[in-house]
């Protein structure tokens, strides 16, 4: 028996660490590959991590609540010490351009040993060609469950990714065939990884090149402990220099540190600022440490402005009044704003757009740059501003997380119906944690419904990288002017929140002003969409 640990895997996104949520197993409890272990909660989503490795829960590494880097152990699994692929290929293997046989691998058992060593005699005369131990690996997982997490997984629907290898030494077909008889009854006790961003920053850090790391991995493949092997022999370069007295910390003490570190709890009972006692400390992390970072950056890197406008929505009210008297499915009045929103976009696209700083790079693919003297490109020494063809919608959703803003994709080409059915999707999604990254990350402007919460209006943060954030305030009766008389109408507020480097206060006060009169007028501008 062997102990492995799973070291909690690249999440993607640059995400650099995930709240532990909840355990889905127990110390002594038995798993299979690609079984969930754990649910994990990053600055993005909630994750449930699947295991690379079959056999009995050994332990645990951290409790619900705490907060684990990336690279750390996540979860110890004691597997059964079973023949893999590559030693059931070493039985009988022959050795290149000399006919020597190589001993059976000691993970073989002896009675798995004899029946391929029978198996290669008898079809040793008839067998052509070579096999790789690549290639048998991936025959072995064609079986995979399809259950990938960035960093690892099997394959999906039983295909075998295509992989450029180096030149294998040659064996007897026979015997990699007899190999393959006994590595198929042996059962998958891991599942294949592909080379990380971890891995890749890991020697980047350390100085090495990944072409002169050797990969112990199928196919060659380079893993995290071929990059630490590799660093070793500087290591241990600096371990003999190093002064007397200075601690030397391993990679277990590490470990067994991480696991013990505390909770996060305020060593002083009384704040020294206000003499009041401090009754809890509560670390800011996953998305509300996401949420504080965006907003600050907003609002320190954005010069945003704001207007402001008192709509009459009686004309709106009604008409989805009219249409729920016919059909079930009306749109919901936010779909209806989502709908004047992308209307007025068409007609102020520069609220559709994204500043870039000078130096930031311009992220709009390959193009063909001017250099200078320095050889860098013009446009990546100005600011730019890059426009978008077409809009992702972010609706502004309060979940029990925290704010999160999951956007519509190509909001401009669905009807009010479809973005109605997609905005209630994402909503749910995102107030369930399922929203995925992408959809949470990938908006170009931002509609936000505080009026639920019944408020009449408010000063918007805008969503950074985004250049505007559209508000709108609860509906509620108002004395209203119509026509030269008093009247009680259903009155609400739109506010625009812009970034002023983006577009002047025409631009923005043209845009608030074309959406007020479509929520006034609707049936006018709904016959022109």
């Amino acid at each position: 028996m062997s102990v492995r640990t799973f070291l909690l895997p690249d999440l993607g996104e640059g995400l650099t660490e995930a709240e532990l949520v909840s355990w889905l197993v127990a110390v002594g409890d038995t798993v299979v590959v690609d079984q969930p272990v754990a649910e994990v909660e990053t600055a993005k989503s909630l994750v449930e991590v699947p295991s690379p490795f079959a056999g009995r829960v050994a332990q645990l590494h951290g409790r619900a609540g705490e907060s684990v880097d990336v690279g750390h152990p996540l979860i110890s699994v004691e597997t059964a010490a079973v023949a893999t692929v590559g030693a059931g290929l070493a039985a009988g293997m022959t050795a290149a351009g000399t006919g020597e046989t190589m001993a059976p691998a000691a993970a073989v058992g002896p009675a798995e040993a004899a029946e391929a060593v029978a198996a290669a005699e008898t079809a040793g005369e008839t067998a052509a060609g070579e096999a790789t131990a690549g290639e048998a690996y991936r025959e072995e997982e064609k079986a995979g469950s399809g259950n990938v997490l960035i960093g690892y997984g099997t394959p999906p629907g039983g295909q075998s990714p295509r992989r450029t290898r180096a030149p294998r030494r040659r064996m007897g077909a026979a015997a990699g065939a007899a190999a393959g008889q006994a590595a198929g009854r042996s059962a998958r006790t891991e599942a294949p990884r592909c080379v990380s961003p971890l891995v890749r920053r890991l020697a980047r850090d350390a100085g090495l090149k990944l072409a002169d790391v050797a990969g112990s991995g199928p196919d060659g493949l380079i893993l995290r402990r071929d990059v630490e092997a590799a660093m070793a022999p500087a290591a241990a370069e600096h371990a003999a220099a190093a002064p007397a007295g200075v601690e030397e910390v391993t990679t277990e003490e590490t470990a067994a540190r991480w696991n013990a570190r505390g909770t996060g709890a305020s060593d002083a009972a009384t704040d020294a600022r206000t003499g009041l006692a401090v009754t809890s400390r509560t670390p800011v992390r996953g998305l509300r440490r996401t949420v504080a970072a965006n907003l600050s950056r907003s609002r320190s890197l954005i010069p945003e402005a704001t207007v402001w406008v008192d709509v009459d929505a009686t004309a709106l009210m009604d008409l989805r009044a009219d249409l729920s008297r016919q059909r079930e499915d009306t749109p919901s009045l936010l779909a209806f704003l989502a709908r004047f929103t992308l209307a007025g976009l068409t007609r102020f696209p520069e609220l559709n757009t994204r500043f870039v700083p000078a130096g930031e790079g311009i992220g709009a693919g390959s193009r063909d740059k001017a250099r200078d003297n320095t050889g860098k490109g013009k446009e990546e020494q100005q600011a730019v501003i890059d426009a978008f063809d077409g809009v992702n919608l972010g609706i502004a959703v309060q979940a029990e997380r925290g704010l999160m803003v999951p956007s519509v994709r190509r909001a401009d080409t669905l009807s009010t119906r479809e973005l109605d059915a997609e905005i209630r999707r994402l909503t749910s999604a995102a107030q369930a944690g399922r929203a995925t990254p992408a959809e949470l990350s990938s908006g170009t402007f931002t509609l936000n419904n505080y009026g639920v919460y019944g408020v009449d209006g408010s000063a918007a943060i805008i969503n950074y990288p985004e250049s505007a954030i559209l508000g709108v305030g609860r509906i509620i009766e108002k004395p209203w002017v119509v026509s030269g008389r008093l009247a009680v109408r259903m009155v609400t507020q739109l506010t625009l929140v812009f970034d002023h480097r983006v577009c002047d206060g025409a631009t923005a006060g043209g845009f608030l002003r074309y959406v007020a009169d479509a929520v006034e007028n609707p049936g006018r501008v709904l016959a022109d969409l």
